[in-house]
């Protein structure tokens, strides 16, 4: 005669959002999702990003100017120019601005309008004597007092 047989197996249940279906899953459940560290990645951080995507889209040939990117982005040309004057600034500067350290709270540490005088700066040189002198000033207002 036939015997039972048992067949066990490993399954889980998610869900990827609240209200979104349940789901079922052969095999154990997987470690749990890595924690995000706290904080907000600067704004002057993203624009930075921004500009070094823009530019690649015009050498591209993807978008034709500025114009183009302020339509497409519904701003104006003008905060689009400030955008894109993130890319005079020397390529140290343009890393330490894509790595500024996350804003845990309040106001940003260094903010585009900070940038804007340096950028417009054409010596390299002197770009990062006003930014170094830039960072000392914004790590004193930040320290409390």
């Amino acid at each position: 005669m036939n015997k039972p047989r048992q067949v066990t197996l490993a399954i889980h249940f998610t869900r990827d959002g609240k209200g979104a279906p349940r789901t079922i899953q052969l095999g154990e459940k997987p470690e749990s999702k890595p924690t995000l560290k706290p904080g907000r990645i600067p704004r002057v951080s993203r624009m930075m990003a921004l500009a070094i995507r823009f530019e690649r889209l015009l050498f591209a040939g993807e978008i034709n100017d500025y114009a183009e990117v302020a339509r497409l982005g519904h701003v104006t040309r003008a905060q689009v120019s400030q955008i894109m004057n993130l890319r005079l600034l020397a390529p140290d500067i343009q890393e330490a601005v894509l790595f500024l350290p996350l804003t845990l709270s309040g106001r940003d540490q260094i903010l585009l309008r900070d940038l804007q005088p340096i950028s417009l700066t054409p010596d390299w040189r002197h770009q990062r004597k006003q930014w170094e002198f830039l960072l000392s000033d914004s790590t004193k207002s930040q320290s409390p007092s």
